[in-house]
């Protein structure tokens, strides 16, 4: 078996309040799933479709102490194990997540609802991080359908935020990963770099301050819609043209994961990343 997948998110907010809002069922509901039942020592479940195979709680609690809540959770048929583990950092905690049985492949071929994790969790802690400091959530994904849309507002002006969309150093600051752009129709978008990327995504429309869209091959069509009003930008975002039958749920889950994160860089002073190395 592969090593543990392992993510850390900074929270803005004292370890005693994040791991209560770790273990609280109502807290749960807001920054993690649409249902939750917590009673330690003994359960910790959450479902809804916003939980990958949520039709029903499938976790089962190992161990909650103080600075850490582990738990099985059953994907796929398999039992899948993963560890919230809770570090002071000043007046901040780090969360850090560990998640058994991911593989990236999953998550590219789309074979099991494993490979959904990385992006899942990614998308779960910046929601944690974006309820300790009063913001509005990032939309989630459902996992039960396959409309893969939603919108968002960003408090600057459209032209701003599309020069963030498609700027290779300023996408490649908020997304965290190395992305180089060419920024005109027919142009590549490439992950990790032109020279890394053998199978880039293609530009497909560029209208500036309005429009961008990327053909991502299998995955589909990702397209960004930018409107502005009173000095402010709401950004939707569709993904089309894949399979209906197995939606890039992996894919989808990245960019959301990246919009919490694109938001954060246009509205928060002194921009930090939320992930840490």
């Amino acid at each position: 078996m592969t090593e543990p997948m392992i993510l850390r998110a900074r929270v803005q907010a004292p370890l005693k309040e994040v791991r209560h809002a770790l273990t609280d069922p109502a807290a749960l509901r807001i920054w993690l799933a649409e249902h939750a039942e917590v009673e330690l020592p003994d359960r910790f479940g959450f479902w809804g479709r916003t939980t990958p195979e949520g039709d029903a709680p499938h976790q089962r609690l190992l161990h909650a102490d103080e600075r850490t809540v582990r738990f099985a959770w059953l994907l796929d048929g398999e039992e899948t194990t993963a560890e919230f583990q809770l570090t002071e950092d000043g007046d901040a905690t780090v969360v850090s997540l560990s998640q058994t049985h991911f593989d990236f492949q999953d998550a590219i071929t789309g074979k099991s609802i494993r490979g959904v994790l990385q992006t899942y969790w990614c998308q779960a802690l910046a929601n944690l991080a974006e309820h300790f400091e009063g913001r509005e959530l990032t939309p989630k994904v459902d996992y039960t359908s396959a409309d893969l849309r939603a919108g968002v507002t960003i408090d600057a002006p459209p032209a701003q935020v599309f020069d963030s969309l498609i700027d290779s150093e300023a996408v490649t600051k908020w997304f965290g990963f190395p992305i180089e752009i060419e920024p005109y129709v027919g142009g590549r978008f490439a992950m990790g770099g032109l020279a890394n990327d053998p199978s880039p995504a293609k530009v497909l429309e560029l209208e500036p301050g309005r429009k961008f869209s990327l053909d991502w091959g299998g995955t589909g069509v990702g397209t960004w819609e930018l409107e502005g009003s009173e000095g402010r930008t709401r950004l939707t975002l569709v993904q089309s043209g894949f399979d209906a039958e197995r939606p890039p749920y992996a894919a989808w889950g990245g960019i959301l994961a990246g919009v919490a994160e694109l938001r954060r860089y246009h509205e928060v002073p002194d921009w930090q990343p939320v992930f840490a190395a």
